[in-house]
């Protein structure tokens, strides 16, 4: 069975398709597709308050490509979803109808707490960590979120809008970040043993370039020192380095400061990494229905 997951993030618009097949008492998922387009709504949507008419028309074509790619895959279901830029644009409503009515695809705008709930539910599917007290962050163009378990309960399942795009152009307010730093000490307060985890491209990004990763994950002191070094370069001396692109180039410093901030906050060392994001929880999601 092929599915596929429609991503409208702030910074980038993802299509995912993937086969599903049963083995046994599990589910094998495997990827046939991933498109990737950096429209940055945020860009638009986090300065002016609503999608320009260049990137909602933008955003329509690319829909209308997706339609066409799932039809050759023989795509049976398909879920569309869209996150934070498309949650504050005035005008969000509006344009998901048009696509709706141009391409047939129908965009459900979720809320930052069902974002954070899906891609936590694939890990959790993915890497069996029932038993473990475990911090999930997933760090976006428009929102940061967060969803803390222990003991079997979720003590923390949030969204926040601190996110790269947003912190390019100046768009997060001092008491949103506070917000965010009193609600990780509060949560993790007492805690033992806490594993944290990272979803985002910007982090499968850092730990692709990482020269000293290691199980699947990367230190703090890691990532200070990546803060440190990219802080100091110019955008294009970012991309010459890494070999990055712009768009990736412009966001990771940003990127950096937040999981450093919430790993001090959390008084963690290290990050894991699984290379997981909502595009995986929506296929997910999309085959257990």
């Amino acid at each position: 069975m092929n599915l596929a997951a429609i991503d409208i993030g702030s910074n980038a618009v993802r299509l995912l398709v993937s086969e599903a097949v049963p083995y046994e008492s599990e589910v094998d998922f495997t990827k046939l597709s991933l498109v990737r387009i950096p429209l940055r709504l945020g860009v638009d949507v986090f300065q002016d308050g609503s999608i320009g008419s260049e990137k909602a028309e933008a955003l329509k074509k690319c829909m209308q490509s997706f339609k066409l790619i799932m039809e050759v895959y023989g795509v049976e279901r398909f879920r569309a979803c869209a996150t934070s830029a498309m949650r504050d644009a005035k005008n969000g409503p509006e344009i998901v109808q048009q696509i709706a009515a141009q391409s047939g695809i129908e965009i459900d705008i979720i809320t930052g707490k069902e974002e954070a709930a899906i891609i936590y539910d694939t890990h959790m599917k993915e890497a069996d960590l029932e038993a473990a007290t475990r911090l999930y962050i997933d760090v976006g163009g428009g929102s940061t979120e967060l969803t803390l378990y222990a003991e079997g309960q979720r003590i923390l399942q949030d969204s926040f809008n601190v996110g790269t795009i947003r912190m390019m152009h100046g768009s997060v307010d001092q008491p949103v970040w506070d917000e965010m730093k009193a609600a990780v000490k509060r949560s993790v307060k007492g805690l033992k043993s806490l594993v944290v985890i990272g979803s985002g491209g910007n982090i499968n990004k850092l730990f692709s370039i990482s020269k000293s990763k290691s199980n699947g994950g990367l230190t703090r002191v890691d990532l200070e020192l990546f803060l440190k070094e990219l802080s100091g370069l110019s955008v294009t001396e970012r991309m010459h380095r890494y070999n990055l692109r712009q768009e990736r180039a412009e966001v990771i410093v940003p990127a950096l400061q937040i999981y450093t901030s919430i790993l001090k906050w959390s008084n963690v060392d290290r990050i894991e990494v699984p290379r997981i994001g909502l595009a995986d929880g929506l296929i997910r999601e999309l085959y257990y229905q």
